[in-house]
């Protein structure tokens, strides 16, 4: 298949840098395929594609930065159009509704669990009432754990350790008292509680 393509003269050419992000760059790619698909390139969809296409947008959900800077014009004009249709769709569809699905969920959930407070059974109302409580809007049953932070200067650390040091050196310094011996009468367990069964 020949694509005739006739050069316009006069049409002013904007200086626009291209996209340092790969969202950016494979939708871009991803508009050029389907331009080259509307004159006539077939594009047809493989497994390697699909798998092809779910490596670059794991790769990019762990490692932004490092898979736009990999995603060179000259890597992506290696790769299929099918796989950069399929990176773009992908791109497109998962990374902007994140922040819309979880907002869904958390009213879905929430709406769920006013509903249960109506249920008969008193130990599933009490269990929706907790969760509800433990809402972080709501903040009622919020579990808080306090850390207390002691600031102490380097020459008060430096001082308490040598205080420490100097007790494990010479105990004699410290205020260590000695054993007390008790003098006791020996008891007999034969006596006490009788010879041993033989």
């Amino acid at each position: 298949m020949a694509l005739q393509i006739t050069p316009e003269r006069g049409v002013p050419i904007k200086d626009v840098p291209p996209p340092k992000d790969l969202t950016g760059k494979a939708e871009a790619a991803a508009e050029t395929a389907k331009h080259l698909h509307a004159h006539g390139l077939e594009i047809g969809i493989t497994a390697e594609d699909r798998d092809n296409a779910s490596e670059i947008s794991m790769a990019y959900a762990a490692d932004p930065v490092r898979t736009s800077k990999k995603a060179t014009l000259r890597n992506i004009s290696r790769t299929p159009p099918a796989t950069l249709l399929l990176t773009d769709k992908i791109l497109r569809d998962f990374g902007h509704s994140v922040v819309q699905s979880a907002t869904q969920v958390r009213h879905l959930v929430t709406n769920k669990l006013i509903e249960e407070t109506e249920n008969p059974d008193p130990r599933v109302r009490i269990r929706a009432l907790e969760l509800l409580g433990k809402i972080s809007d709501v903040g009622l049953f919020a579990e808080k754990s306090e850390v207390t932070i002691t600031h102490q200067t380097t020459d008060d650390i430096k001082e308490k350790l040598r205080g420490k040091l100097a007790k494990l050196i010479d105990p004699a310094d410290s205020d260590v008292e000695d054993a007390v011996v008790v003098e006791a009468p020996v008891i007999s367990l034969d006596d006490t509680l009788g010879p041993p069964d033989a």
